[in-house]
């Protein structure tokens, strides 16, 4: 395959354009956002070199001259949305600096829908993954903690993050599959769970639902989930 390298390689650390020679046609900024263009339209599966290439006007060979794997293509993908992120003088409060960029964290991945699927450390040394990992280190530049046990914290929180919307986005994926609304949906199952905590079998779960059968605050568990996190590093 042109320019699939034999040993393991960063994209980061290819050059992007040769000293000598003409002058690439795309940059790897054109080729990310053609890709993310395609990601945000038609779902992350649609995404090839094949319709990259398409996207920018190129045939597919010549794309892998610029991104020489498909998983490189990939790591541009994330960096490109990753320079969504926002990052105002850290406050003071670590706790309330990371939660205001896990709700931005939020906020990016429901934009595209596809970006959980490659939150993952094999891409995380992109140029704007440092800069957000560097930044989110200055928030905990106050507390006594280990290099180690700041990278855990982090990681824990991401992983709060990304688990939680690939939940609320596989939910509503589902839901938009359903020849029904997502009303009919939830008052159809709803009533089947009362059934069956009615015939007594589930005493703690009928305890439980005559203490709180209120609607379940989606806002409220995601704060809660990630104060645990943060609680458990408090000290």
């Amino acid at each position: 395959m042109v320019g699939r390298p034999a040993v393991p390689e960063v994209i980061w650390a290819r050059p992007e354009r040769a000293g000598r020679g003409p002058r690439p046609a795309f940059s790897r900024a054109d080729i990310a956002a053609a890709a993310v263009r395609i990601a945000d339209a038609e779902g992350f599966d649609a995404v090839s070199m094949r319709k990259v290439a398409a996207e920018l006007g190129c045939g597919t060979m010549s794309l892998y001259n610029y991104v020489p794997r498909k998983e490189d293509l990939y790591e541009l993908m994330l960096d490109a949305v990753s320079a969504d992120y926002e990052f105002p003088e850290p406050s003071g409060d670590w706790r309330a600096d990371l939660v205001a960029l896990a709700h931005q964290a939020r906020a990016m991945m429901h934009r595209h829908t596809w970006a959980p699927r490659l939150m993952s450390p094999v891409y995380g040394f992109s140029p704007n993954a440092l800069r957000y990992l560097e930044y989110t280190l200055s928030c905990l530049d106050g507390v006594d903690a280990r290099f180690g046990e700041k990278m855990e914290l982090i990681a824990m929180v991401n992983g709060v993050v990304t688990t939680y919307v690939a939940n609320e986005i596989a939910t509503a994926e589902r839901s938009r599959s359903l020849p029904w609304s997502e009303e009919q949906e939830h008052a159809a199952r709803t009533n089947y769970l009362i059934s069956q905590i009615a015939t007594g079998k589930y005493p703690r779960m009928a305890a439980g639902f005559a203490e709180d059968s209120g609607p379940i605050d989606l806002e409220g568990v995601f704060d809660r989930a990630l104060h645990r996190v943060l609680d458990s590093f408090d000290r």
